[in-house]
């Protein structure tokens, strides 16, 4: 057949579901993808099909096999998204189409490690196994979890994102450059976990600042811990003070700045300026991977802070002006797997390669379409060559 040939066995119920499922109308889906309105009208009409190159960018976009939109009968959506994409698409029905891509390839990318795991017979990476935790109470719960994730007093994003894949969490980062690893700058969503009862995953939005990484991370390591459940939340949830955002948010305000860490913050040397309380508390924040508001906050909690002076120093923060961030150099493209789908996952797939249970082309389609070159580059770059 001729990429100009026109196929005629397409179900039109499966692209009209498709276009409900993301919350858009099928002219919208054909000025998205310069197919005309007329041609649409007559595929759904069933009077007319649709080139291979025209159905192959609709399946793209809805991040789906050509094949989905040829077979016949209706969607069966239990089959089609887990329970875990329809709590986050409950919680937040206003999710982009990019982003509820990125929430399905996600679970694919999960697929993946647990059917190299099972192919490798691998017993050395642990299977998530949560403690037990006081779920009313996060300061007792945050105590218990630190100690459960064999945390030091100096830490940093990498080193709290090790210690929770250590636990046997996935903890993907999305990418800072345009592609389907990205969060969009301007999408609100900071994070979602995918819960799974041995092994979840939590995704992170990448930020020109760690220490907003790192409460996220944590954020929503609270939502996996304490309520056992997937969860997706935006810049709102994490200054909520209601209901379950409060219970996380105050969860990871305890595991980062543990009363220990508190009590070494010298309050007489507070300045009166809310300019200065960034250089004020340089070293703590530093040492710890937070950022002032998180330590500003627990202050406020202990009553060792005034409200006023908490606000006054957010209001200050929010009018500050941050020069964008230019796009860096892909001199390193062969470690953006690592920086996106973390040590454990990589690991994984370099030992199936390495055991021949998977190809180079296969390798390369797990990690973020690498080329072979750079795939060979990781390869060094574990090896420590």
């Amino acid at each position: 057949m001729s990429l100009m040939e026109r196929i005629q066995s397409i179900n039109p119920e499966r692209i009209v579901w498709c276009c409900a499922d993301h919350g858009i109308t099928p002219g919208e889906l054909g000025a998205e993808l310069g197919i005309s309105t007329t041609t649409i009208e007559r595929v759904l009409a069933g009077k007319d099909g649709l080139t291979f190159n025209q159905l192959r960018k609709i399946a793209e976009y809805f991040g789906r096999g050509v094949l989905f939109f040829l077979e016949e009968g209706p969607v069966n959506e239990g089959q089609v998204h887990t329970p875990q994409f329809r709590t986050l698409a409950n919680q937040k029905p206003e999710l982009s189409v990019r982003l509820k891509a990125l929430i399905e390839r996600v679970e694919k990318q999960r697929e993946v490690y647990l059917s190299l795991r099972e192919d490798l017979d691998d017993t050395d990476r642990p299977w998530f196994n949560p403690p037990n935790l006081p779920q009313q109470n996060p300061h007792e719960a945050a105590q218990i979890v630190r100690h459960w994730l064999g945390l030091i007093d100096r830490n940093n994003f990498d080193t709290y994102r090790g210690a929770v894949e250590a636990q046997g969490i996935l903890v993907f980062r999305s990418n800072g450059y345009n592609g389907k690893w990205q969060i969009a700058k301007e999408n609100p969503i900071l994070g979602f976990t995918l819960y799974d009862p041995s092994c979840p995953v939590i995704v992170v939005k990448k930020l020109p600042w760690e220490a907003r990484q790192t409460f996220t991370l944590m954020h929503e390591l609270g939502h996996l811990l304490l309520h056992q459940t997937s969860s997706i939340d935006d810049e709102h949830d994490f200054e909520s003070h209601q209901g379950r955002e409060r219970e996380v948010n105050a969860f990871a305000g305890y595991l980062l700045v543990p009363d220990a860490f508190l009590a070494s913050i010298r309050d007489e040397e507070r300045p009166d300026d809310v300019s200065q309380y960034d250089k004020w508390l340089e070293q703590p924040r530093k040492a710890w991977g937070v950022s002032s508001e998180v330590i500003l906050r627990r202050l406020l909690d202990t009553g060792r802070l005034p409200q006023s002076r908490y606000t006054a120093y957010r209001n200050w923060w929010a009018q500050l002006t941050f020069k964008p961030t230019e796009g860096g150099s892909r001199e390193y493209r062969h470690r953006e797997p690592k920086h996106i789908f973390g040590d454990t996952f990589v690991r994984t797939v370099l030992d199936a390669l390495n055991a021949r249970q998977i190809t180079l082309t296969k390798a390369s389609s797990y990690l973020d379409s690498l080329k072979i070159k750079d795939l060979h580059e990781l390869e060094r770059h574990y090896a420590g060559l």
